[in-house]
């Protein structure tokens, strides 16, 4: 089997596209939260916390003139809130439904809907604020519904265009583009709200989303056979590479799927990274502001830093997984459960001492950033583990995992706020001490039941090949 160059091939084309796609999709994502800063009239924007006195008061805020011109909104906390998780309602709807119906009509134009989608909601959210916060409520869940589909309907494409020794290495390509887009999307939008209008965020980010569509649907095609200008060797060698791998059975064999322990593995530490990551993404600013005195929402630069670390060791950790993979001879369940574990326990211990660290900012933020950063090795660990062991349903498998992934997102930042209402340094050890121990639970019980082998009923006919 000779592979072919990576260069200018239509699989790498796939990635570079799909990068794109996910970046904008995660800017789209984010940019509410920093324009919700400017929409709201300021003497309602959150209600002042009594701010502990534990670290002494160190950002100087100088007030730069800025751009006025947009609407203020009277929103109270709660309204806010629910402005922000309105997001996850829709999401988490078609995560199932997104995987299956990629699986019968095949992804490209599923996920390519879903980013238009999204993007034309973004561009109607003007208007839906001004219409009222049951119109925007609504527009933000129904973005959540078209990004549902999208994961599951990448890891479909991704079943028929990935030869198993360069899975780790495409699909941390494509996947990384959501990290970045967060990176570049807080800062941006920050500065777009600062010198423009808070409109400007929305029109911007959903005219990129539209365009992006075009290029998407002329250029990319659901499987190597339908490609227009793929090489001939590129075909051969994609499907001579997955030709044991796929199922041609029409059914879905959700019995034996749900049965599977190497499923309920990836379903765990794909819940547990989640909790860590979605409590940390919202309530990180908080903390900073609160407990360390140091205002994250002044410098874009510093609560991007994370996810920037992230996105470096998902590019890196993808190409070192496929090394260890075609080079070394290390197995592939080897692979998946070193780097799951590398990027579920690392995260846990910094964590915790991003707790213990008392006033020193600048170590709490390197605390953090390593924490997220390390969290970037999962992407080649449990993330693309659908593939290794059901290429013929990833989208499906996605979908499940995903659901319940998205849970921690509506429940984990919840918890934290309960547990944080006078705002100790006591009681945000206590959130991190919870992050760490569910992040800790997650890579034990993936160690344990993950594989790395195609499943038994992920293959045609699997009743007849059972020895």
């Amino acid at each position: 089997l000779v592979s072919v160059p990576a260069c200018c091939s239509a699989r790498y084309n796939l990635a570079l596209l799909a990068f794109f796609g996910f970046f904008l999709l995660y800017a789209l994502r984010v940019n509410l939260s920093v324009a919700l800063v400017d929409m709201v009239e300021p003497n309602i924007s959150l209600a002042k916390n009594t701010t502990s006195n534990v670290c002494p008061e160190h950002s100087s805020t100088i007030n730069i003139p800025r751009n006025t011109t947009g609407e203020k909104y009277s929103w109270d906390a709660d309204t806010q809130g629910w402005i922000l998780g309105s997001f996850f309602y829709g999401y988490i709807i078609t995560q199932i439904p997104g995987g299956y119906l990629a699986s019968k009509i095949g992804g490209k134009l599923l996920l390519g809907f879903g980013i238009f989608g999204t993007s034309v909601f973004t561009l109607l959210t003007p208007l839906a604020a001004n219409l009222g916060v049951g119109y925007l409520i609504a527009v933000r869940a129904l973005e959540g519904l078209g990004e549902g589909v999208t994961f599951p309907a990448m890891h479909s494409m991704w079943s028929s265009w990935a030869p198993p020794l360069e899975r780790s290495k495409l699909l941390s390509i494509s996947y990384a583009g959501a990290q970045l887009g967060t990176v570049v999307s807080l800062p941006l939008s920050g500065l777009i709200c600062y010198y423009m209008n808070w409109v400007y965020v929305f029109y911007i980010f959903g005219a990129l989303g539209v365009l992006w569509f075009f290029f998407w649907v002329w250029l990319v095609s659901d499987t190597p056979e339908t490609h227009s200008s793929i090489s001939l060797a590129e075909r051969e060698y994609i499907l001579s590479s997955l030709k044991d791998q796929l199922s041609t059975q029409k059914s879905v064999p959700w019995r034996p799927m749900l049965e599977s322990l190497p499923l309920w593995a990836i379903v765990v530490a794909h819940f547990s990274y989640n909790w860590t990551f979605y409590t940390l993404l919202t309530l990180l600013p908080t903390y900073m502001k609160e407990i360390l005195r140091f205002d994250a929402q002044e410098n874009g630069f510093l609560s991007a830093l994370p996810y920037f670390g992230c996105w470096l060791c998902i590019i890196l950790s993808g190409q070192i997984a496929d090394y260890l993979r075609e080079k070394q001879n290390f197995s592939t369940v080897c692979v998946r459960k070193c780097f799951t574990l590398i990027g579920m326990i690392g995260p846990a211990v910094f964590l915790v001492a991003a707790g213990f660290i008392g006033c020193n900012y600048a170590l709490a933020v390197a605390f953090v950033t390593i924490s997220t950063t390390l969290g970037g090795f999962c992407t080649s660990g449990y993330s693309i583990n659908h593939l290794d062991i059901a290429p013929s349903y990833a989208g499906i498998l996605l979908g499940i995992t995903n659901s319940f992934a998205t849970i921690p997102g509506m429940v984990g930042p919840v918890i934290a706020k309960n547990l944080t209402h006078n705002n100790t340094v006591g009681e945000w050890q206590t959130v991190f001490y919870i992050a760490a121990s569910i992040n800790l639970f997650g890579a034990i019980f993936f160690v344990l039941f993950a594989s790395g082998e195609v499943q038994d009923w992920a293959v045609s006919g699997y009743r007849l090949h059972r020895n």
